[in-house]
């Protein structure tokens, strides 16, 4: 009977390596058969036929990995590569192809990989965050509503955003704000990529019915790793703007920008984004406008988080004389995929 069982038992296990050939070896030794979904942001996530939910593993426990499936990965020095993996030494992966080597990388200095063939679905990433207070003293409410949609595929990514928050008072008028952005960046080697983004907004506070920003431009990565990444963009925009009251209702100008984003996400389980977008005025001159926004987050279990967030806008020839800036402070719980 002991017999039956070790041999069912090692049936099994060989069934199971056949069946999933992606495996990791972890600095503790340990070997991790299944499915390796994808590795972002210095995790790497894998499904096995022995959990519910997918192993999240910090790539720098990776020691060794060993999959046959084809991927496209990108490297800390802006290159990207198709291939499947495989070690030979500890923390060191082979990138090859059917008949050859294509190269061999430190794991450290690889960043991002997923399959070629992976789903739509799998290629999604989205997340959505409420925030509410009320007050009984004048009926004081305020609503805050913020989400992200992004897809991205072997070459480019298309990402959105909005963020909303409506604010109402017995003795005072509603205050509402809105901004949102749509973006497309296709990827160049040496971390370079064009890209094409709109941005919309409206609030009260500065008398803008809506400003919609079309921006054209080039951006690199300066530094990419597992923990962080820090980024540049220059290139004109195209400022359409309209006013809820005033003398001038609406006016259009062509404007330069510049901008700076910088993304800590290996800091616990914190993260911290921060973005910084000036435009110079070309056709108005002398003109400045501003955008600034920093991200605190918290993530908790089941994909769950709580957000932290500050937004500002700045604008020195704003018709609204007496207010240039307008800034907001949010809390908020969210979920994301």
């Amino acid at each position: 009977m002991k017999q039956l069982i070790l041999l069912f038992l090692f049936l099994s296990a060989t069934f199971q390596l056949s069946a999933q050939n992606d495996t990791i070896v972890v600095s503790n030794n340990h070997l991790i058969v299944g499915t390796i979904k994808d590795m972002y942001r210095g995790v790497l996530k894998m499904k096995t036929s022995y959990s519910d939910s997918d192993f999240a593993i910090d790539w720098s426990q990776v020691k060794r990995i060993f999959s046959e499936k084809e991927y496209i990965i990108s490297s800390t020095d802006g290159e990207i590569y198709n291939g499947a993996l495989g070690s030979e030494n500890d923390n060191e992966i082979v990138i090859y192809s059917a008949d050859s080597i294509i190269t061999t990388i430190p794991s450290e200095n690889i960043v991002y990989l997923r399959t070629l063939k992976a789903t739509f679905i799998s290629r999604l990433s989205a997340s959505l965050a409420l925030g509410y207070n009320f007050t009984k003293s004048n009926n004081l409410g305020q609503i805050n509503l913020r989400s992200t949609l992004g897809y991205k595929a072997r070459k480019w990514t298309i990402q959105g955003n909005f963020n909303g928050i409506s604010a109402t008072r017995d003795d005072v008028e509603d205050v509402q704000r809105l901004d949102a952005a749509l973006s497309y960046r296709y990827f160049l080697k040496k971390d370079w990529y064009p890209l094409v983004e709109i941005n919309w907004l409206a609030n009260t506070e500065q008398n803008i019915k809506l400003r919609t920003v079309t921006r054209v431009g080039i951006g690199k990565y300066i530094k990419r790793t597992n923990d962080m990444y820090w980024g540049v963009q220059v290139g004109t925009s195209y400022n359409n703007e309209s006013f809820t009251e005033g003398a001038v209702t609406s006016q259009n100008s062509l404007e330069g920008f510049i901008g700076s984003e910088l993304n800590l996400f290996d800091i616990g389980d914190l993260s911290l984004l921060t973005r910084v977008v000036a435009y110079p005025g070309i056709t108005e001159s002398g003109r400045l406008r501003m955008d600034g926004l920093m991200d605190l987050q918290y993530d908790l279990p089941l994909d769950f988080f709580i957000k932290l967030g500050f937004t500002v806008n700045y604008d020195n020839r704003s018709t609204q004389a007496s207010n240039e800036y307008d800034y907001i402070f949010q809390t908020s719980f969210g979920w994301e995929l």
